[in-house]
């Protein structure tokens, strides 16, 4: 039914989890706090997945 690309949205993802985790626990960052870095890595990881989501209903 899906088309698997599970080890590509795998490789992409971890390191997004990543620097969301370094993010807010190392460097401080506040989802919502108005700082730059974290809005724009938030919108990009949001538009990612609306991406893969569309993808994957139009098959």
């Amino acid at each position: 039914m899906y088309r698997t690309n599970s080890s590509v949205e795998t490789v992409v993802g971890l390191p997004v989890a990543a620097v969301a985790v370094v993010g807010t626990q190392v460097l401080g960052w506040e989802w919502g706090s108005g700082q730059l870095v974290p809005t724009v890595a938030g919108v990009t990881a949001a538009g990612a997945a609306v991406l893969i989501v569309a993808g994957r209903l139009r098959e």
